[in-house]
């Protein structure tokens, strides 16, 4: 009898093994490598097993992920993914949202935007998607205007009013939280900003309002949207335990966005 119990148990988890699937996963470094690293230990429950492939910056992951290097990716929000995939001809499709990074604006040289001088300069991340949140922060905060209708991809180009005529440093969005010595303020991504030992709650100058159309999203080649792995990914991603994890590892600085 107990013969036949370690073969059935054997083989039980010989079809398990079989049965589970192997996927890379992208992410950027900071808070969306730390969350990815608990959704695996979830997934892994559930049959998947994720490999962790970390990215520098914005751009090689989208283009990582349509060559198939990748399997999935979860870095950006949707509007990035949509300018990405306007520019590039990326055949990309999002399945799920993940977390809301509210931007803020730092400076170690002022306490408030009210402080800043005329003629003060301002760094903003040098793509179009995240240098246009940045300038609606800003428009929102009343340090600039743009016309009603502008929409989300402003640019520099688009600004109606700017009282205190400030000039605006496009930089790389990773660079941003060096550059605080250098100019007045930055409008900062919060994964970057956070991995520079930043806190968006404590440091910011001004922070993003919470009905931010810049939701992050899980992204896969559109091919593989109705896989069984895409499902599981997104399962696990949107399990409880990640909802605890994020309330209570970032208290409130992320927001689960499911």
């Amino acid at each position: 009898m107990k013969k036949l119990i370690i073969a059935a148990t054997l083989a039980v988890l010989a079809a398990g093994s079989a049965l589970a699937e192997d996927i890379k996963v992208g992410v950027s470094a900071g808070e969306h490598a730390k969350i990815m690293e608990k959704v695996a230990e979830v997934a892994k429950t559930k049959g998947l097993n994720i490999d962790i492939v970390e990215f520098s910056d914005y751009v090689v992951p989208n283009q990582a992920l349509n060559d198939g290097d990748i399997n999935a990716n979860s870095f950006q929000h949707q509007p990035y993914l949509d300018n990405q995939i306007a520019d590039r001809k990326f055949d990309l499709v999002s399945i799920g949202k993940t977390i809301t990074t509210p931007m803020g604006v730092y400076s170690k040289k002022v306490k408030s935007l009210d402080e800043l001088k005329e003629g003060s300069t301002v760094a903003i991340p040098n793509d179009p998607t995240n240098g246009g949140r940045a300038l609606l922060v800003l428009a929102a905060k009343g340090l600039i205007k743009f016309k009603d209708d502008a929409g989300i991809k402003v640019t520099p180009a688009d600004i109606i009013e700017n009282t205190k005529k400030i000039e605006f440093a496009e930089i790389d969005a990773a660079q941003l939280p060096r550059s605080l010595d250098d100019v007045d303020a930055a409008v900062i991504n919060t994964n970057y900003a956070m991995e520079a030992g930043l806190n968006p709650k404590k440091d910011a100058i001004a922070i993003e309002g919470e009905r931010s159309p810049y939701a992050n999203v899980i992204v896969v080649r559109t091919a593989d949207k109705d896989a069984a792995w895409a499902k599981t990914l997104v399962e696990a991603y949107h399990d409880d335990s990640i909802r605890k994890f994020i309330e209570e590892e970032y208290k409130g600085a992320l927001i689960a966005s499911w």
